[in-house]
Formats: C-alpha cells, sequence, structure tokens
C-alpha cells in the first residue's frame, strides 16, 4: 500500500472545501470478524460494501487515509457513458455477444449511479448533458459510427452531432471541429457522491475505518487482514485500491499503471459568463490522448483537468502546467484567478478494460481496478458485479470481466512507467497527422 507521508498528501480541491458532510469513522483497533473485509474507501470499496450489505452479509471496510482520499475524491466529475475502449478487441474471447453485453453493462451502469443518488437522496449536483469534441473533422465520422451503435443498443438517450459551424451551441472555443452531445451523460460532485454513499453504508451496518493502512493480508480459507492496530478475519476479501494498491498485491498491481492528472478550478465566473462558455453546462471532453475535460460547478468555477503522466511526480505548480491548456480553450479567461489546483492517481491497464475478477490461487479473493479515467460509473458497475459473485448470486456479468485476461506491464515497477510514458509520446505524434 502507499505510504502516507507529507509529500504525497493531495493538494486541497475545491471538492474537500465544498465537501457537504463529515464521516466518523474511528481507525480499526482491536479484532473484528466480518463476511467480507473490503480494502479501499473509494467508489468501488463503498459501493461493494452497500451492495453486500443489501444482500445481508457483514462488511468491515479499511481505509488506509479518509474515504475519497484517492481519484474517488479528486476526479473530474464526468458520469459517462460506456466501459473500455474498443471493446471489439475481445470478441475473440468473449464473442459477439459477450461484446454486446459488455457495451449495455456500460449503459446500465450510468443508471446505476443515477438510482444511487435517488435512492439514498445523495446531494452531489447531479447536472445532465455531456459533449464529445471533435479535434479534427475525422472525428466526425467516428462519432457518426458511435450513435449508429448506441441506437443499435437501445440507447435512448437523446444524442445530436453538431459541425463546425453549430459547436459553439456546446463550448465557446473556436478549438473544435464539431461534437456529439449526449443528455444520457452528465456530471457532479464525486466526493459528495462518495460521501453520501459511505453514510448510506453505515446505515446498512457496514463498520468503516478510516486511517488503517493494510500491512499484511494471510490468505486462507478464512482471510485475515492486519493494519497496524487491529486484524480482521473473513471469509471473502475484495481489493478496490486501484492505482494505490502498491506491494499489497504485486501480481495485481503490475497490471495496472497509476497515472496523473490534474484539475485547476477558477475563481466563481457567475452563472452569466459561465453560460457563455458552456451554453448548455455540459461535460466535455476532447479526443486527444492526453486529453481536456471540464466543465462548471454549482458555484459556477470553470474545472479544467487533464494531462496523464507516468513519472509519479506532480508538477510543482499544478496552477502554472494547467492553466495554458485552459488558456488555449478559453483566451478569454486570462485574467481570471486560480482559486484550487491538484491532482491524482488514475489506474489505466494495458487494454483499457476494467479488470473485474478473483485471484486464481485465492478463490475468495475479488478485486476490481484500472478504469482508465472513466470509473464514475465503472465503479458502480464492478461493484454491483462483486457482490453479486461473492453472495452467490448468477453474474454474467462478472464471469465475462473475468475471462478477459491482462497484461502485466513489462519492465517492473521501476521501467514500466517510463516505457509507457515512451508510447505515449509516440501516440501523441501520430494523432498530430
Amino acid at each position: 500500500m502507499l505510504a502516507l507521508t507529507p509529500q504525497n498528501q493531495p493538494a486541497p480541491s475545491w471538492y474537500i472545501a465544498s465537501s457537504n458532510m463529515r464521516l466518523s469513522c474511528p481507525p480499526l483497533a482491536g479484532a473484528v470478524e466480518a463476511d467480507v473485509c473490503v480494502i479501499g474507501g473509494g467508489y468501488t470499496g463503498v459501493n461493494t460494501a452497500i451492495e453486500l450489505a443489501e444482500r445481508g452479509l457483514s462488511v468491515v471496510l479499511l481505509e488506509a487515509s479518509q474515504i475519497g482520499w484517492g481519484a474517488s475524491g479528486r476526479n473530474g466529475g464526468q458520469l459517462i457513458r460506456g466501459v473500455g475502449h474498443g471493446l471489439e478487441q475481445f470478441t475473440n474471447v468473449l464473442g459477439e455477444q459477450g461484446v454486446r453485453e459488455l457495451k449495455l453493462m456500460g449503459l446500465e451502469a450510468v443508471q446505476l449511479v443515477k438510482r444511487r443518488v435517488e435512492k439514498h437522496d445523495i446531494a452531489c449536483d447531479l447536472t445532465w448533458g455531456y459533449a464529445d469534441l471533435a479535434n479534427k473533422p475525422r472525428h466526425l465520422d467516428a462519432f457518426r459510427a458511435d450513435m449508429e451503435e448506441l441506437r443499435g443498443l437501445g440507447y435512448a438517450a437523446d444524442m445530436r452531432i453538431l459541425d463546425a459551424t453549430e459547436v459553439h451551441q456546446v463550448v465557446s472555443s473556436d478549438l473544435y471541429a464539431g461534437a456529439m452531445t449526449d443528455m444520457g451523460s452528465g456530471h457532479l460532485h464525486p466526493l459528495n457522491l462518495l460521501l453520501g454513499e459511505a453514510a448510506a453504508a453505515q446505515q446498512l451496518g457496514v463498520q468503516l475505518f478510516e486511517q488503517s493502512q493494510v500491512t499484511h493480508i494471510e490468505y486462507g480459507p478464512k482471510i485475515k487482514v492486519h493494519t497496524a492496530n487491529g486484524t480482521v478475519t473473513a471469509g471473502q476479501l475484495v481489493l478496490a485500491c486501484n492505482a494505490y494498491l502498491r506491494d499489497l498485491q504485486p501480481q495485481l498491481s503490475g497490471k495496472v499503471l497509476p497515472a496523473g492528472s490534474y484539475v485547476i478550478a477558477t475563481e466563481p465566473l457567475g452563472e452569466e459568463r459561465a453560460r457563455s462558455l458552456l451554453p448548455q453546462n455540459m461535460a466535455v471532453c476532447d479526443q486527444r490522448v492526453a486529453l481536456d475535460y471540464y466543465r462548471f460547478s454549482a458555484d459556477h468555477r470553470l474545472l479544467f483537468g487533464g494531462a496523464c503522466h507516468y513519472s509519479g511526480r506532480d508538477p510543482a505548480d499544478i496552477a502554472a502546467y494547467m492553466r495554458p491548456k485552459m488558456l488555449r480553450v478559453f483566451p478569454q479567461l486570462n485574467n481570471v484567478k486560480i482559486d484550487f489546483q491538484w491532482g491524482g492517481m488514475i489506474g489505466i491497464g494495458a487494454n483499457r478494460l476494467p479488470q473485474i475478477g478473483k485471484l486464481p490461487e485465492q478463490p475468495n479473493v475479488f478485486y476490481a481496478q484500472a478504469y482508465a479515467g472513466h470509473g464514475i460509473n465503472a465503479t458502480h458497475l464492478a461493484a454491483k458485479l462483486l457482490a453479486e459473485a461473492i453472495s452467490g448470486q448468477a453474474s454474467n456479468g462478472f464471469e465475462l470481466f473475468d475471462r478477459v485476461p491482462h497484461m502485466t506491464f513489462p519492465g517492473g515497477k521501476h521501467l514500466r512507467a517510463p516505457l509507457l510514458a515512451m508510447g505515449m509520446m509516440w501516440a501523441q505524434v501520430k494523432e498530430a497527422f
């Protein structure tokens, strides 16, 4: 697990400053028992705990820092349909029907988030409306193919293709060749979503422990999880650490590469100015490898994110690094103040499909990770599939994900990031043409 030190604590985010609740979660002390132990207090862990508790299982969740300390509490807040990238690559493993089921689950995943928000009345600024932005005219052809496929899957949300003369309906920038809008995707306050879900888990009887970093796991028919001041004995274990798994389970951590992504938040711009930049208050994302993603908060701050660093080192000044990217899109914000800057690690797998399964040699150890930066919906889907498998329910979705092989990144933990960074540079060179 990641050792928490002053050097790797995240900078305070706007999400922390605008969080709407505080949880009371003590550190683990002494010995406790449960049906399932979950390690990781992000979307995957908390929602798996909810799903299991709703099925009548007792659950203990251990978080090394605070609930939402990782990507779940620091991400761009974009709730976008789909799971994975280029799902046809898995046809030889899953067959055409299996690939179709993955695509359908990617649509269901957004609805899982929507239902959770509604069921527990979570105040997280959920707003519908999203747009993929075309950096080049050829991207519009891909959008048209995507729309046709989505319609074939029965996706009923309103979608539209906008050309270069219409794209200002979505974003007041001259950078883009067009867009595809989707009213079935949207954006939200990610930390408030998670805090609301954690409160719901507590109400269901889940025991949540913060400041409880796992130091050692004893595997066997009964699993014993150790922290500095306590132990959890459970029949089954869920590893939900994603990019922060590190050496706790090397077999899994070698298949997910931590990559840094960064966000800045401007001063409040006011509703009128915000609407002048994003007229329909949509979340948006461009098509580059090192993509830009941005949206407005409920208090009319532009939240502008992007970059993808594999070095493990954050920029010395995130605002100075990200501000030119923002001004490239919106030069009219040249005199706007940046109030918040922060970053965090996302987990990326080699094939860009979320990794959901169980350890072959440890059939009572389950995991989910590697959401490739689009984890709000995928984590909620993973939680449902994990809970179905753990509770003994038939879960074709879990079996599909578990059948997909995932490559261990070459180079070991010291060289795999530089190697992937070189690959990223090559991809950026290719996309320039």
